[in-house]
């Protein structure tokens, strides 16, 4: 039997329309608010600096990367790696990115526990990520006796992908608070630029909502068509 596209993909359509459209939000929002300069005047880069110092991170670096919202902090290496607009750029959308990564860099000092346990399943979760549908389909296809078992396996596999997105949400939505702490109390940030950058982070926030939306709709498709062979 030959697998071909069945109507449990309308379970995941809605999902997908989300996720499009928050992909289009973050990128409308920075596109918008990296033309507008803070009043501050200094690059993301400067700020993340500035912010590490100040809370005794002095041995972790910042580093440019290459691409375009390729910002991140790399828990393994303890750097925060910026995109060339915002390591470069003195705009609020630069400044708001380059705290958010601090402020991932905060959580990994501290201890932030979902940030732990996210990194110590991030093996197994990729692992799900890059071999449940394969194993699933190869079960769902050709299975009948033990190889109808590989497809409990990639259900297995991908609920360990599920999980590591369900607790990115509190990981992101908590850097993103203290990136607006951090700029407003250190006088980064002015009243009127606050509610700009809080644009940028909230729009960026959406898109991890919408890839747990995803995965959940692809987990419950993968249910049905695993009752299907029962």
């Amino acid at each position: 039997m030959v697998f071909l596209p069945d109507t449990t993909w309308i379970l995941v359509l809605p999902a997908l329309f989300f996720a499009m459209w928050a992909q289009g939000r973050v990128r409308q929002a920075y596109q918008r608010f990296s033309r507008v300069p803070a009043r501050v005047g200094l690059t993301g880069a400067q700020v993340a600096r500035r912010l590490l110092d100040s809370a005794g991170l002095y041995d972790i670096p910042v580093e440019m990367t290459p691409g375009e919202l390729t910002d991140h902090f790399d828990p393994r290496k303890r750097i925060v790696r910026l995109s060339p607009s915002v390591y470069q750029g003195t705009s609020l959308a630069a400044l708001g990115i380059a705290a958010h990564e601090t402020g991932h860099a905060l959580q990994h000092d501290e201890g932030y526990v979902p940030l732990a346990f996210r990194n110590h399943i991030f093996p197994v979760a990729y692992l799900g990520s890059q071999l449940a549908f394969p194993l699933f389909f190869i079960g769902f296809i050709f299975g009948s006796g033990a190889l109808a078992g590989l497809m409990d396996i990639g259900i297995l596999l991908f609920s360990f992908a599920i999980i590591f997105q369900l607790v990115t949400l509190p990981v992101e939505f908590n850097a993103s608070r203290r990136a607006i702490a951090l700029l407003t109390t250190n006088g980064y940030l002015a009243h009127e630029e606050v509610g700009p950058a809080k644009e940028v982070l909230s729009a960026a926030a959406l898109t991890y909502v919408a890839a747990v939306a995803v995965a959940v709709t692809q987990l419950l498709r993968l249910l049905i068509l695993r009752g299907r062979r029962d």
